[in-house]
């Protein structure tokens, strides 16, 4: 199990998405009125990402002990990178709602910046593709095995 990569790849998608559900992901400061603040969003500050994550970082790591039956493996990574995709998006979906909703209500001199963990859902999709990738590979060799007997 461990010893096949891409176990590891999909340990290292599932903690990369835990790490993303704890850090912030954008920054925003600005003025209110003279009173400088700083805004934060996590994951945890919307409900669907931050459920959608620890779905895709579950399924990741439920997926690692799935090595028995490679096709099921294979069709969860499948999903879980569609699940990784629909983070990212919605992440940034709803980064650009919170920055409209600042300048609505009057922040001045925004300066908004994404930090390091928002680049962590493109990580986890390929960390996610290169687990699929020797899923593949493996149930590849294993019907040429089957051939030759």
């Amino acid at each position: 199990m461990i010893q096949r990569i891409q176990s590891i790849y999909l340990l290292l998608a599932a903690v990369a998405g835990g790490f993303m559900g704890s850090f912030d992901l954008w920054q925003a400061k600005y003025l209110r009125g003279a009173t400088p603040v700083v805004d934060y969003f996590r994951a945890t500050s919307s409900y669907l990402v931050f459920i959608l994550l620890m779905i895709s970082t579950i399924l990741a790591f439920v997926t690692i002990f799935l090595y028995k039956n490679r096709k099921l493996q294979f069709r969860l990574t499948v999903l879980n990178i569609l699940l990784a995709i629909a983070v990212l998006i919605l992440i940034y979906v709803k980064v650009q709602a919170t920055a409209n909703t600042l300048t609505a209500n009057g922040a001045n001199n925004l300066q908004a910046t994404y930090l390091f963990p928002a680049f962590l859902p493109v990580v986890v999709i390929v960390l996610l593709f290169l687990a699929a990738r020797g899923i593949y590979r493996d149930e590849k060799l294993v019907k040429s095995y089957d051939r030759l007997r």
